[in-house]
């Protein structure tokens, strides 16, 4: 059979990841995308706690943040267009009341710090060795909040920049959780503000930095996922990429996360996740005849399902789905009388 495309080969990493264990995701908004899916699918999910990041200077910073948990103070912010904001975090902690933006924050990092101590994967991935300085600090900024370009500086990191920075921080992290497994990725997301040359240029600046950084501390401590090659490879064409051309559409993206999810968790739990996530698709079911008895037994079933799941598998929480088919069965009972 001729294949019409070139497999991307992926190295099994030495050690499989499971329901029980915790994930922590930082990185570009790939990470949402496929954090999102984890989450949904019940795997034990901690998500940007500082919001979508960049590039791997932010990231380092954020890392760095966690295993200090030292809080932020109001004069890490600082207020633009009507809203208060932090240069290290994402524009959804930005608000108009200055304590609810600190509050916000400093809540997040208490809750992802402890996250981070105890947590036993570390999925980093990085989107553009582009990043913005503040020129009146020399601060790399996460976010810019649409302050006037000509106060930042901006510049590319090169290999080794990347590299030292990102060392110095995962030797820091190993040290406060020796037993957590780092794996990194670089966003398919292209960045073209510097044009198709510079998006390759940013992309390869990364790729050589996490190459480096996985040999470097070596596959039982690091490893690397293609996602970025998964998605020039296998997916090579357009209609694998949004209408703005530049993010992976919704179908790319659940291709690659089927790639990740056989690649991390393994047959056992793959299908583990299949079956919770066909059993979750039930409550998107809408009847056309809510009184019909043929949905009255649907509801009974499937709540049986979700209690035998809840059961078995006591490290999942399905309070919510169950809560909601309790709900709907009672009401239909009321409402038939």
């Amino acid at each position: 059979m001729i294949d019409f495309y070139t497999p991307v080969n992926i190295p099994e990493p030495r050690v499989k990841s499971s329901y029980a264990a915790k994930h922590l995701m930082i990185g570009s908004c790939f990470t949402e995308n496929i954090g999102s899916r984890m989450e949904n699918l019940k795997f034990n999910t901690d998500i940007n706690p500082f919001g979508i990041l960049f590039n791997p200077a932010s990231i380092a910073r954020c890392l760095r943040r966690l295993i200090s948990a030292e809080a932020f103070s109001e004069s890490d912010l600082f207020q633009h267009n009507g809203l208060w904001h932090s240069f290290q975090h994402h524009g959804k902690f930005s608000h108009p009341q200055k304590e609810e933006a600190l509050d916000a924050i400093n809540t997040r990092l208490a809750f992802s710090s402890e996250y981070l101590r105890k947590c036993d994967v570390l999925i980093l991935t990085f989107g553009t060795a582009w990043v913005y300085e503040l020129l009146s600090s020399g601060e790399t900024v996460s976010n810019c909040h649409k302050v006037p370009a000509p106060e930042f500086k901006r510049y590319k990191l090169t290999v080794g920049e990347v590299v030292a920075e990102m060392r110095e921080t995962l030797e820091l992290l190993f040290e406060t959780n020796p037993g957590v497994r780092t794996i990194l990725t670089v966003s398919p997301v292209r960045h073209l503000k510097d044009g198709a040359t510079g998006n390759q240029v940013s992309k390869a600046t990364l790729l050589l930095a996490a190459d480096a950084l996985v040999n470097g501390f070596g596959k039982e401590r690091c490893s690397y996922f293609p996602s970025y090659e998964i998605m020039m490879d296998e997916l090579r064409d357009y209609r694998f990429y949004a209408e703005d051309m530049v993010h992976p559409s919704p179908a790319a993206v659940d291709f690659i996360w089927e790639k990740f999810r056989n690649w991390l968790f393994g047959k056992d739990i793959t299908e583990l996740s299949e079956k919770i996530q066909s059993l979750l698709q039930a409550r998107k079911h809408r009847p056309v005849h809510r009184n019909n008895p043929e949905y009255t037994n649907f509801l009974k079933t499937t709540l049986l399902r979700l209690e035998e799941f809840a059961k078995n598998y006591p490290f999942l929480d399905f309070s919510d789905e169950i809560s909601y088919f309790s709900a709907e069965t009672e009401n239909i009972r009321t409402q038939t009388g």
